[in-house]
């Protein structure tokens, strides 16, 4: 039940404990007492019965629960009497703060008083009294309240200043009005036109303060930020659904009536088909209505915007046109497109039949590059021979890259013979008869 402090049990006292606090709570033995005699309930929970360690509480007690009685020690007066009008000499000794008001219970640090060319200690004039310092030796929670010895009679003072700023303004709307009405009775009948407009354009833009009491209480009809955490959507209180509304799955309770989606909060049909269509059973923002206008024809058109679907366009169906702001053809519109599609596709048709077949280019001469030797190929001897002369002259270079010459003409045309005159003096790495071929 409720303890002073948690402190540490045996298991046997623990157990004793536990039974009889069940016998309390079946009411075989009697309530716990507090240390100001009331009972306490078994029933409440150890966590608002057991007092927080702050308040060092020696006994079992609830007064943690209840509202705490403010201190009647604070002193409602700043100021101790008697008043003194003369400075004392031995005021302050320890400060050098008499140069200001002349008070002996703040230094001049302290001083809340303007600095004074001469201070009181000099003039012996407008001697400030001495503040009242009070010192209470409090707990935590008196150290860590922010109100504790606020007088809430204090704030009296504030509704007094509202009303009296309402009450100005009230009566200086008063007066502005009255001499609009003024104003209005003195000119001419022309200008009484010009003015009546000004007038409505200036009501127009009455201000908040302006508006009656009974209409800033009629909470029905003022236009709120609505937050969700979805996101904010704006709109009026009156055409939200509030509580007393009937939900929509037990407007029909038949069995076989529609069918409600709990994941949605929707329905799937209409609970109540047979209903007056007039009657709005689901409030005014409820009903599904499109941003669009509905049922409206207009350039002559037969059909609503959106009745066509063609190509990824919507379009209008009596004239299957999808341009919105275009004029309504009907069935002779719709020949022309047609013709026009089919003009298309005969032009089309007719370009890729006259279109040029691409020139094929000459293959490379493969054989050249050793790719694909044909089988007819003739090749000239003497030239073979040369060229096989001037294949063993290279691979001579190759050998030693120090006599090797600078060759300013150079001819990057390979000709079949010295194509097959290299293909000759290859070596062969794979070949097992490679060392009798030189």
């Amino acid at each position: 039940m409720a303890t002073a402090s948690a402190s540490f049990k045996s298991q046997e006292d623990h157990r004793k404990q536990l039974e009889l606090e069940e016998a309390r709570k079946a009411g075989l033995a009697p309530a716990e007492v507090d240390e100001d005699g009331k009972e306490i309930n078994p029933h409440i929970p150890q966590y608002m019965s057991s007092a927080p360690w702050n308040l060092n509480a020696e006994r079992p007690s609830l007064k943690h629960q209840r509202k705490l009685k403010s201190d009647p020690n604070y002193t409602k007066a700043c100021a101790i009497p008697p008043f003194t009008t003369k400075y004392y000499s031995n005021a302050m000794l320890d400060y050098e703060l008499v140069s200001c008001c002349g008070a002996m219970t703040h230094d001049k640090k302290s001083c809340m008083e303007r600095p004074w060319k001469v201070g009181a200690k000099w003039t012996n004039m407008h001697i400030a009294p001495d503040e009242k310092v009070e010192t209470f030796e409090l707990d935590y929670d008196g150290k860590c309240d922010r109100w504790n010895g606020y007088d809430p009679s204090t704030y009296a003072r504030v509704i007094e200043q509202y009303e009296a700023r309402e009450e100005a303004r009230r009566k200086y709307l008063k007066e502005q009005q009255l001499k609009k009405l003024e104003e209005k009775n003195n000119k001419q009948n022309g200008e009484d036109a010009v003015s009546d407009e000004d007038d409505e354009e200036d009501e127009l833009k009455v201000d908040e303060a302006k508006v009656d009491e009974s209409k800033q209480m009629d909470f029905a009809k003022v236009e709120k930020r609505v937050r969700t955490t979805g996101g904010g959507s704006t709109g009026t209180v009156r055409n939200l659904r509030i509580r007393e509304h009937t939900a929509k799955c037990l407007l029909n309770l038949d069995v076989n009536s529609a069918q409600y989606d709990p994941k949605t909060c929707s329905m799937r049909e209409n609970p109540l088909p047979d209903a007056d269509p007039n009657e709005k059973f689901y409030g005014e923002t409820s009903l599904p209505r499109s941003k669009y206008e509905e049922d409206v024809y207009i350039n002559n058109h037969t059909s609503v915007w959106g009745s066509w679907w063609r190509d990824h366009q919507w379009g209008y169906k009596c004239c299957k046109q999808t341009i919105r702001n275009s004029y309504c053809t009907g069935s002779a519109g719709i020949e022309a497109a047609e013709a026009a599609a089919e003009l298309m596709k005969a032009n089309m048709a007719r370009k890729e039949a006259t279109e040029e077949k691409p020139v094929q280019h000459e293959e490379k001469r493969l054989a050249t590059w050793g790719t694909d030797v044909p089988d007819d190929l003739v090749l000239d001897k003497n030239l073979l021979a040369e060229a096989l002369k001037k294949e063993d002259e290279r691979k001579k270079e190759e050998r030693d890259e120090r006599k090797r010459k600078y060759n300013a003409k150079w001819n990057d045309e390979v000709t079949p013979e010295e194509m097959e005159a290299y293909r000759m003096k290859k070596i062969h790495h794979d070949d097992p008869m490679k060392d009798f071929l030189h």
